[in-house]
């Protein structure tokens, strides 16, 4: 029985069925909990090496910074429920409304955990279901057919986990070159979108051609382009004509790695990460080719070290201050809003 009917036109929380005018501004790529190991960077050098599992303190904090993916104990946000509900509730005091958590398989989500986050901090909290990248994965899920992907997923979306139940199909990993598991993996997800008219939030890996090719792939098996996100554009297209050409095929165009201001990106060493100035340079460009409506804007945390707690910008960076420079750049507050509360609004309702 499919019981979707009662969710169209409306957004699904770990705390149940809400209307989109009551999400506010909405941070649509965030992790509230997950561990990260296989993003481990091995030490380059001796005294890297000796860092790498040394206690987060002031004076280790500036090599921690340049360098989060060697330093074992933050590749993970367990054990810092307090913090983070802290953090969440500092959010809401800044005019935040609504989280969207992309933890999905391979990144060990609980929907138990989100829940008890969105009661005590009356912030909706929105949760993914699906599958992460390739190289996070064990078994079962790896030998996972079509199928059983679906079957998953249609599960956590229509009847959730004791109950609670999963919004959005995402964010859905991908790799560069694409592997056979991650288009099972899009294939299941898109013609889960043609079912239940779920939205969908993908990672591309990070090579100039992925956003283009996982979007294909899912326009093939049935997805819908103005349902679904692309996330990281902020590390993926270093080319405004590239990215132009992109934002034609028409998905929702994410820039959510605010508050990373790092030369230095150890995920990937061929790039160089573009500052917040440069991110709203983008933004910028892209609403005056006439894409307000398309836009989104999130932090992607995923590691201790961009928590509050330990130092960093925390989720509140973009309303604190990312806003009041775009406003000085000349992006006005119809279009903040459009990218904070309207486009998250839109893009969280299920349309069948």
């Amino acid at each position: 029985v499919n019981n979707m009917a009662a969710c169209k036109g409306k957004v699904i929380t770990v705390q149940g069925i809400v209307d989109p005018s009551s999400l506010g501004a909405t941070l649509t790529h965030e992790h509230l909990y997950l561990q990260v190991p296989f993003f481990y960077s091995p030490p380059k050098n001796s005294l890297a090496k000796k860092l790498s599992t040394a206690p987060f303190e002031l004076h280790n904090l500036g090599w921690i910074r340049q360098n989060p993916y060697t330093h074992i104990p933050n590749l993970t946000l367990y054990g810092e429920w307090e913090a983070i509900k802290e953090e969440i509730t500092f959010f809401k005091e800044n005019g935040g409304g609504t989280i969207v958590e992309n933890s999905t398989v391979g990144l060990c989500p609980d929907l138990q955990y989100l829940k008890s986050l969105a009661d005590a901090t009356g912030v909706n909290i929105v949760s993914g279901t699906g599958f992460y990248i390739d190289t996070a994965q064990t078994e079962p899920f790896l030998s996972y057919s079509e199928e059983q992907m679906a079957e998953k997923m249609r599960s956590e979306i229509l009847d959730g986990v004791e109950g609670i139940r999963c919004g959005i199909i995402g964010e859905i990993g991908t790799s560069w070159p694409v592997t056979d598991f991650e288009k099972r993996s899009l294939r299941s997800s898109a013609s889960l979108q043609e079912e239940l008219g779920c939205p969908i939030i993908m990672h591309p890996g990070r090579y100039e051609m992925a956003p283009t090719e996982i979007l294909r792939i899912l326009l093939e098996a049935g997805g819908k382009a103005e349902h679904t996100v692309m996330s990281h554009l902020d590390r993926t297209f270093f080319n405004t004509q590239t990215l132009l050409e992109f934002a034609e095929l028409g998905s929702y165009l994410e820039y959510d790695l605010f508050g990373t201001e790092l030369s230095y990106y150890q995920l990937n060493e061929a790039a160089d990460m573009p500052s917040d100035a440069q991110r709203i340079q983008t933004v910028k460009i892209l609403l005056d080719e006439g894409y307000e409506d398309r836009l989104l804007l999130s932090h992607d945390i995923h590691t201790k070290h961009k928590l509050m707690k330990y130092g960093g910008h925390g989720y509140s960076h973009i309303l604190m201050n990312v806003v009041p420079k775009m406003l000085q750049r000349g992006i006005s507050q119809d279009q903040v809003n459009k990218m904070l509360k309207t486009n998250p609004q839109t893009w969280l309702q299920f349309f069948k």
